[in-house]
């Protein structure tokens, strides 16, 4: 018998007492003040919305230990936006400011809200919303405080552990992101300048609105796609039947093509392994038709500082930017050279060395972020295991 099961046979043998949040919990929302990001003075006060930091300010509109429940605008139903904060801080109008009174600790909350359904208390549609005459009714277990505290202590531990590794993890992104400069900067003497549009074909998707069909095997994609070197489809991807797939369609070679955004957020890249698409037209392609460049060394030479900084020089439009066709095809970037002739084991080997890199930072099968998902699940399975009672029947 572990620790927890010891305590709630001695304190809570037959149960637990479950009271609504507006008997437990003191509700802060009236000290609520939203200021526009145009008015906000710069400071170093945490300003808080309903899916995390926004922001940092002068001033504050609480102080102490709470849990920030979003009211509105949280990102995922299924895993509603709760936030813990401790010291000063600023929340706005989109967050519920509550804190445990003496009989329930806020650390305990903050893991039980974490573990929460929030679902059936929500109202609205797409933009959906936590009323507090809803979130009062929410219904929070009351274990004795010994056991609230043992639970707390392993949960933290599990938290605390996955924040160590993602500060690693940025860690290493930083090394990544520094070494990957480091190899694709070089001396005047070193390479030569080629234009991009000699060495690749270069066109962009379509410049309209195809007809959408949920049934269809293709995807219609854009900028929002591209992630990590992939391409990722999400709930929300609008799909195309063949019709529209034999009408607007190219076909990529899996080897040779690789895509970037130009629209609105640019330089996104992803490697093009025979998913069934369309394009959209803030996606640019990139055919290789030469011997002398390696694909993924283009693929990581996109990325940089370098690359970035031409960009910049190229963007057109007032609200959303554009980087060009044009631009990209004229855009001459360094490639190795040795003995006259472009160095293609250089490439590669520069290639290797930010594989490694890549794969510990951003692959979710090895690395750190495959250690962080393995914490992320195990807490989620002692946290669900932790925080389910039986509940006290009530004496008549």
């Amino acid at each position: 018998m572990n620790r927890i099961e010891k305590l709630i046979n001695e304190l809570c043998p037959d149960g637990v007492e479950f009271k609504e949040l507006g008997e437990v919990c003191e509700i802060a929302d009236n000290k609520r003040k939203p200021i526009k990001s145009s008015l906000r003075i710069t400071g170093n006060i945490p300003y808080y919305g309903a899916n995390n930091i926004q922001d940092y300010v002068e001033g504050f509109t609480h102080k102490g230990e709470y849990i920030l429940l979003a009211e509105d605008g949280s990102a995922s139903l299924e895993n509603y936006s709760v936030q813990y904060v401790n010291g000063k801080f600023w929340a706005n109008n989109h967050v519920h400011v509550i804190r445990g009174k003496e009989e329930i600790l806020n650390r305990f909350l903050f893991h039980w809200f974490k573990n929460m359904n929030f679902i059936p208390y929500l109202t609205g549609g797409t933009r959906a919303k936590l009323t507090k005459t809803k979130m009062v009714q929410i219904k929070i277990p009351i274990p004795p405080l010994p056991v609230q505290e043992e639970i707390v202590k392993i949960l933290d531990n599990f938290t605390e552990l996955e924040a160590e590794l993602e500060a690693e993890l940025e860690a290493r992104k930083k090394q990544y992101e520094y070494y990957r400069e480091e190899l694709l900067t070089f001396e005047d003497h070193e390479v030569e300048y080629a234009i991009l549009g000699e060495l690749c074909k270069i066109g962009d998707g379509l410049h309209g609105t195809p007809k959408y069909n949920s049934s269809g095997k293709f995807y219609f994609i854009n900028g929002n796609n591209l992630k990590k070197g992939k391409l990722v489809f999400e709930e929300n991807t609008k799909k195309v039947d063949k019709e529209m797939f034999i009408k607007h369609g190219i076909e990529f070679p899996p080897d040779k093509t690789l895509f970037m955004s130009i629209n609105g957020t640019i330089g996104s890249v992803a490697f093009f392994a025979g998913e069934s698409i369309v394009l959209g037209k803030s996606v640019a392609y990139f055919i290789l038709n030469s011997t002398s460049l390696d694909l993924k060394f283009l693929y990581y030479l996109l990325q940089t500082t370098f690359a970035n900084n031409y960009y910049e020089t190229q963007k057109t439009g007032a609200t959303i930017k554009n980087l060009g066709l044009k631009a990209l095809r004229k855009f001459k970037i360094p490639l190795p050279y040795k003995n006259g002739k472009p160095d293609l084991e250089k490439q590669k080997q520069i290639v290797a060395i930010l594989d490694k890199f890549d794969a510990l930072v951003n692959d979710i099968s090895e690395g750190l972020p495959a250690e962080i998902k393995a914490r992320r699940k195990q807490y989620e399975y002692y946290r669900e295991k932790l925080l389910t009672f039986k509940e006290k029947e009530q004496s008549e």
